[in-house]
């Protein structure tokens, strides 16, 4: 990645049912690696491969990851795909981004999956076409076919940033059916996060 010149904004989306310390950490990482002047964290409220998955309800998800930020300066939640009407799909975000911050360079973060699944994406050209750089996080040992990537998406490999994160075999459906099963779960998630998920008896039904 170049040296930066202008500001840098990291644009972290997802679901977050719950964000965990693999999301604190991976985010963390890239804030650093990038050079990021501002990381925020944009929560998907009705994800279009999700449908008919049951999901905990939009205002416990916005307290969770409000919860996993914590105040953190280097961190900011944004409302960005909560208050447009959905379905919502990531090149459109990108777009609201790139309205509120015309000057800056847009870093996308993602994994390696998600690069791997790009072609099912909605509207994946421009979606990259839209993005100065795709940060995507590199697992050790992971294997990521760049050349196949590149034959689809011509130049996309002039804007991926490999992140080295650690490998946290943690996810959120892990940390769904760990609850479920009622076995612990507790440092798997940022502490005012674990409270709100026994204050409000999340997790404990069948997903």
């Amino acid at each position: 990645m170049q040296m930066k010149d202008k500001r840098r904004i990291g644009i972290f989306g997802g679901t977050f049912d719950p964000p965990h310390i693999g999301h604190q950490i991976l985010a963390m990482e890239a804030y650093d690696e990038l050079q990021l002047d501002k990381l925020f964290w944009v929560l998907t409220p009705d994800p279009p491969h999700k449908t008919g998955k049951k999901i905990a309800p939009l205002e416990i998800r916005i307290q969770l990851v409000k919860a996993a930020i914590d105040d953190d300066k280097i961190f900011e939640f944004s409302p960005v795909d909560i208050n447009r009407p959905g379905p919502h799909y990531v090149v459109d975000t990108i777009r609201e981004f790139r309205n509120e911050f015309p000057e800056a360079e847009l870093i996308f973060i993602m994994g390696g999956d998600s690069l791997h699944n790009l072609a099912k994406w909605h509207h994946p050209h421009e979606f990259v076409n839209e993005c100065d750089w795709l940060a995507v996080m590199h697992r050790p040992g992971e294997k990521i076919e760049l050349m196949a990537i590149e034959r689809a998406f011509p130049g996309i490999t002039q804007k991926i940033h490999f992140i080295e994160a650690p490998l946290l075999e943690i996810s959120s459906n892990l940390i769904r059916k760990l609850i479920q099963q009622k076995k612990p779960f507790r440092y798997y998630l940022p502490e005012q996060v674990y409270k709100i998920v026994l204050e409000n008896h999340l997790y404990l039904d069948n997903n």
